[in-house]
């Protein structure tokens, strides 16, 4: 299985998605056989490396006071409700396409651009942000290992310069679907042995312990692995160098179909990536807890 050593990174060489050769080609080509090559998770040495790409856009999804003290240099701020319908009760349900539109037409979106998303958390919504490009079917996305966290601990430049953002020009943008997981197709995965379903939640939450909807548990045979457990805390919340090994040993296997959630999907854009990152056919359920938990027709395990 694929692994997410970080000393596997390291150059700037590495094709942008081992699984995605045509795609690496495409961009060699938009680069007039000059190579802009970037690992889906990308390190910050490498990034720094090609701050100066003229068709790469850096995607800073940090609290709005976090990114008016500092961020890195070219950095467009994403607020997170953005992204999201924020209609109770699913709240972190994919956002419409009208106010999907509004937000990329305003960053300077283009389906030809090379996107690194990035957070202060240890990336939930920075996932949330690949996520939501994968679901209009963008290709060219890429997440700063660590974030902001690791930029920082770099002792690489910050800045509080607002980038000057060009033309606003309309977007039209289409939803693919493809890895979008709605309660239906949830609930006809459970019957399905080649299906998985990763909760991305607490262990508190997923007993029932902790109530956060009409109802406290998980979905009926759920795997439990806390989005905080993949991400390791001591290295500036990067990726843990045996994420691979850790799914495996909770039984989240690369033959099975995951669809990951959580309570809104915020935690699970980190589980998504993840999940992507090593080649797993993955969907998101952005109902997550918030609509199934509150739906009584839906069965339920505490």
């Amino acid at each position: 299985m694929k692994s997410l050593n970080k000393n596997e990174t390291k150059t700037t060489n590495v094709s942008i998605y081992e699984n995605y050769p045509t795609v690496a080609t495409t961009i060699e080509s938009l680069f007039n056989g000059r190579p802009m090559t970037i690992p889906f998770i990308i390190e910050v040495q490498q990034l720094r490396e090609l701050m100066e790409e003229n068709n790469l856009l850096i995607v800073d999804l940090c609290r709005r006071e976090v990114y008016a003290e500092m961020h890195l240099p070219g950095a467009v701020h994403v607020n997170p409700t953005d992204l999201i319908s924020g209609r109770q009760p699913a709240t972190g349900k994919l956002a419409d396409l009208a106010k999907l539109e509004n937000l990329f037409s305003r960053i300077g979106y283009s389906p030809e651009r090379q996107i690194v998303a990035y957070d202060d958390e240890g990336g939930g919504w920075a996932g949330r942000f690949i996520w939501t490009l994968d679901a209009i079917g963008h290709e060219w996305s890429a997440y700063l290992n660590g974030g902001l966290l690791s930029w920082y601990a770099a002792g690489l430049e910050l800045t509080k310069e607002i980038p000057k953002l060009p033309l606003q020009t309309p977007v039209k943008l289409l939803l693919t679907g493809d890895v979008v997981a709605s309660k239906e197709e949830v609930l006809k995965s459970l019957d399905n042995p080649e299906s998985i379903i990763w909760d991305a939640r607490s262990a508190e939450e997923y007993s029932g312990r902790q109530i956060n909807a009409h109802r406290g548990g998980h979905i009926p045979g759920a795997i439990n692995l806390d989005w905080l457990n993949v991400m390791d805390r001591d290295d500036n919340c990067r990726i843990r160098d045996d994420v691979a090994e850790l799914l495996e040993r909770h039984g989240i296997t690369p033959d099975k179909k995951v669809i990951t959630h959580c309570q809104t999907h915020h935690r699970s854009g980190l589980t998504y990536l993840i999940a992507k990152a090593l080649g797993y056919k993955v969907k998101a359920y952005d109902g997550s807890w918030s609509e199934w938990g509150n739906d009584l027709s839906l069965p339920i395990e505490t």
